[in-house]
């Protein structure tokens, strides 16, 4: 069985639009997933005249009905509809829409319609404006499926993933967030979901929070105190973690020392690496959720947004790792 896949068009103001319209034209999601894509159909055939795409995506009224001979359907939500928005700019209306097919779509979810969503990326402002009370989204899937806050995000690169202790708090508030407990719980965070995703034996390097790793505690205490302990406490439970590594060598250790996953302190600590290994092919999943919800990593990119330039390969690599998740879960716990 087939898992179902909803995707969400993502900020109409952002690339989202033109990368579903180039992913769809590149490859044949049906033959892994049955893909619904979800929300106004106008902003679709925006996002395909800017991409200089055609796709041919039948109209469904019934999120479950995907005909057999199609790769992909449409739904098309009227209370999405946006009317015109100017490419790069934050409005409450593109915010509008892209809460409105989020909100549907995470209740087909809840109704057993859908197996895993990916979603064009989202402007966190434009949220903000449309009504979302959250500062991220992962606390809004968390609130409308009605299930507790997950621990964080998870990066993947390839085959590399990434997690954080802290995330979008204040750097000035981070050492005191860094705890043993927070530690290993993000430690046992990412071990799970590499084990979910198919990985056997994770091997997990975890970074210091302070310059060299503190230097034997000349900057500070945390990895003695907090960050250590935590990966005894990890390897006591049977998990293969490591360090902690200074943060500016941490992964360049990952290849020679075969890391599946790197638990990072803080946002910037992990992002800033992995951005800059590969862009335009970073994915980022919100994990500890009931089904995968997935996103191309490098945001909704305003600066480029309606002159055709996106590169699709993020949202690939997104697709193939929603689809290879929700087919996981589908085999474990058929509908």
């Amino acid at each position: 069985m087939k898992p179902r896949i909803g995707i969400l068009l993502g900020d109409p103001a952002g690339v989202g639009p033109e990368l579903v319209a180039k992913l769809l034209s590149s490859r044949r999601p049906g033959r892994t997933a049955s893909v619904v894509v979800i929300g106004d159909r106008s902003v679709f055939d925006e996002g395909q005249r800017v991409a200089g795409v055609r796709v041919e995506l039948e109209n469904i009224s019934d999120i479950t009905e995907v005909p057999l001979h199609r790769d992909a359907v449409f739904f098309h939500l009227p209370a999405a509809v946006v009317g015109k928005v100017v490419p790069g700019r934050v409005s409450v209306e593109a915010g509008t829409s892209a809460l409105v097919a989020t909100r549907f779509a995470l209740k087909q979810v809840k109704d057993g319609k859908l197996d895993g969503i990916l979603f064009a990326p989202f402007n966190k402002e434009a949220l903000k404006l449309a009504g979302s009370p959250h500062r991220t989204e992962l606390a809004l899937f968390a609130e409308e499926l009605g299930c507790p806050v997950p621990s964080g995000e998870i990066n993947v690169l390839r085959s590399l993933w990434t997690s954080r202790v802290t995330a979008h708090v204040p750097l000035s508030e981070v050492a005191s967030q860094v705890t043993r407990e927070r530690v290993l719980h993000t430690i046992r965070f990412l071990n799970s979901a590499l084990r979910k995703y198919g990985v056997q034996a994770p091997r997990i390097a975890v970074a210091a929070l302070n310059p060299h790793a503190s230097d034997g505690g000349l900057f500070g205490s945390e990895e003695r105190t907090e960050i250590g302990p935590a990966i005894q406490d990890a390897n006591a439970e049977g998990i293969a973690a490591f360090g902690p590594f200074p943060a500016d060598t941490i992964f360049n250790r990952v290849k020679p020392e075969h890391y599946d996953g790197i638990v990072s302190m803080f946002h910037d600590q992990g992002q800033i690496a992995t951005k800059l290994l590969g862009f335009d092919m970073g994915v980022t999943v919100c994990g500890g959720l009931p089904v995968p919800i997935a996103t191309p990593a490098h945001g909704t990119a305003f600066e480029i947004a309606g002159k055709g330039v996106a590169r699709p390969g993020a949202i690939k690599e997104a697709f193939r790792l929603i689809t290879r998740l929700a087919a996981g879960n589908l085999k474990a716990s058929p509908r």
